[in-house]
Order: C-alpha cells, then sequence, then structure tokens
C-alpha cells in the first residue's frame, strides 16, 4: 500500500522542531551548563545564505559546533542565522532548517539524522527524505565555530570520519542515540 499520507516527512518535520526548539531556547537563555551542538548541512540547500569562500571550500556538506565563538543566532519558522569565525574571518550563516542533515549534542551523547533528496543536478531539494541508500562512510569536513569571547579561536579542521564527531576525547560511543528516519520506513 503506498503511504499517501507520507509519515517520513512529517516525523522529520517534527524532529527538525526539535532542533528549532533547542536553537530557540539557546538564542533566548544561551547554552545551559556543558551543552553544544554539531550541526551538519547541505550547502546547495535552496536558501541557505553562506559567503562563495565557504561554499567554494565546503561545495557539498558542512559541520558548525556551536559553543565558544557564536553570535546573534536567530530563529524563525523555516531557517536560522548565526554570527561565527571561520580561520578569523567573521561570517554571517542563514541556514534553513530543511538544510539540516544532522543534530549532536555530544555532551548528552544526544543526536538527530536528517536526510535530504537531491535532484539529477546534485541540488538539494526541500521538503522530502532523500533515498536510504547513501554510503554514511564518507569523510565529512568539520567546521568548528565556537560563543563570542572564547579563549581559542575556531579552525576548520581536516576531514572527520562523520559529522558528529569532535576532539579524541568526544566521540560518540555505542550508547549514542541517533535517530534515523530508515528506522521506520518500509523497505
Amino acid at each position: 500500500m503506498t503511504d499517501l499520507i507520507r509519515y517520513d516527512l512529517l516525523a522529520q518535520d517534527a524532529l527538525r522542531g526539535v532542533v528549532r526548539k533547542v536553537l530557540t531556547d539557546v538564542a533566548r537563555d544561551g547554552l545551559p551548563g556543558e551543552h553544544h551542538f554539531f550541526i551538519a548541512f547541505d550547502t546547495r540547500a535552496p536558501g541557505l545564505r553562506i559567503s562563495d569562500r565557504l561554499r567554494a571550500q565546503f561545495p557539498e556538506e558542512m559541520t558548525i559546533v556551536l559553543q565558544h565563538q557564536f553570535w546573534d543566532l536567530k530563529v524563525g519558522e523555516h531557517a536560522f542565522e548565526v554570527g561565527v569565525s571561520f580561520n578569523g574571518a567573521p561570517e554571517r550563516l542563514l541556514i534553513p532548517f530543511t538544510a539540516v542533515k544532522g543534530f549532536f549534542d555530544p555532551s548528552v551523547q544526544f543526536g538527530l539524522q536528517f536526510e535530504v533528496i537531491t535532484n539529477e543536478n546534485g541540488e538539494a531539494a526541500s521538503g522530502e527524505l532523500q533515498a536510504a541508500n547513501n554510503d554514511k562512510s564518507g569523510e565529512k569536513p568539520v567546521v568548528s565555530a565556537a560563543p563570542k569571547g572564547a579563549a581559542s579561536e575556531p579552525e576548520v579542521a581536516a576531514p572527520a570520519r562523520a559529522a558528529t564527531q569532535d576532539s579524541a576525547d568526544e566521540k560518540p560511543d555505542a550508547g549514542a542515540q541517533i535517530v534515523s528516519l530508515d528506522k521506520f520506513r518500509k523497505k
């Protein structure tokens, strides 16, 4: 039977609402305790605004870490905007929630993984799920952006094995709870 309701899309929208709610709370109150976030997104997504320099450096996917040096976090219904610094150069990013591919809080080992459909040209299409046959073993670049005034300057890291990994002391363990919508999809 064909799913005419599209439960997969409804579930993805609901889970993106979790990311929206968390970022809204952080924009209002700041990061609580040791919480910080890795947010991976598709740099080809419609509505995404990043500099040409960053788009050239990360033509498909990029991960930012919101921890020590970010500012002016603004969260809307469909996107969030944040100021970050990359190698000492300030940048302003506008990221639609439909572009978000992953959200991970290593302080509590919580993560959500989203899939984005791409068309024949490799461009992200909003509002739909990507086929379940993606290769998850590819190298992904990780960019660290951390709230204004932190002691250390964020750096563009060498490619990491996964978008949700930080330094060696903060790798997700087997107990990490990553939710993938493929788990619930009929094959």
